[in-house]
């Protein structure tokens, strides 16, 4: 895309804007992989950017192995193994759009994107559920995943 293709306030590199209410919510974010503390990603774009982080669990997901990082995808009757991570205050838009970027999210339904963000309910270790947004991988991939992708037993990236 040429600049002059491109809208007004979009350079490359960022993320367009989004409509909907759901994607304007301010929820928790449940990682699962390099997101996680000790992991690389969580020293780059989390440290900082945090008022809490605690264990959780992902209910009806998998995970799968990635190049490096783990892809989530649904499986009724699994569960992954993450945290929940609630941003600072007044980081939340910064956090956001950086999440979107790294995890190579568009917006809904876009045909790039190699991960949906989207709302569900993780389990705080007590049991009680917290809506949370969570990146799975985009349709086609958690398709190829499916037919032959190497699950992660156990679905917790920090002990595969």
């Amino acid at each position: 895309m040429t600049s002059a293709d491109r809208p007004e306030g979009q350079g490359e590199g960022t993320i367009p804007q989004r409509e909907g209410r759901e994607e304007r919510e301010e929820l928790p974010f449940f990682v699962y992989g390099t997101l996680r503390p000790g992991e690389v990603n969580h020293d780059l774009f989390l440290r900082g950017r945090t008022a809490a982080e605690e264990p959780a669990r992902l209910p009806d997901a998998a995970l799968y192995e990635g190049p490096g990082y783990p892809y989530a995808v649904d499986r009724p009757g699994s569960a992954i193994a993450g945290e929940l991570i609630t941003p600072a205050p007044g980081a939340y838009a910064e956090l956001l759009a950086a999440l979107d970027l790294l995890e190579e999210y568009a917006g809904p339904g876009h045909p790039a994107n190699i991960y949906d963000r989207t709302a569900r309910e993780a389990l705080r270790p007590d049991g009680t559920p917290v809506r949370a947004w969570v990146y799975l991988a985009a349709p086609p991939l958690a398709h190829r995943l499916a037919r032959s992708g190497t699950p992660i037993p156990g679905g917790d990236w920090l002990r595969r």
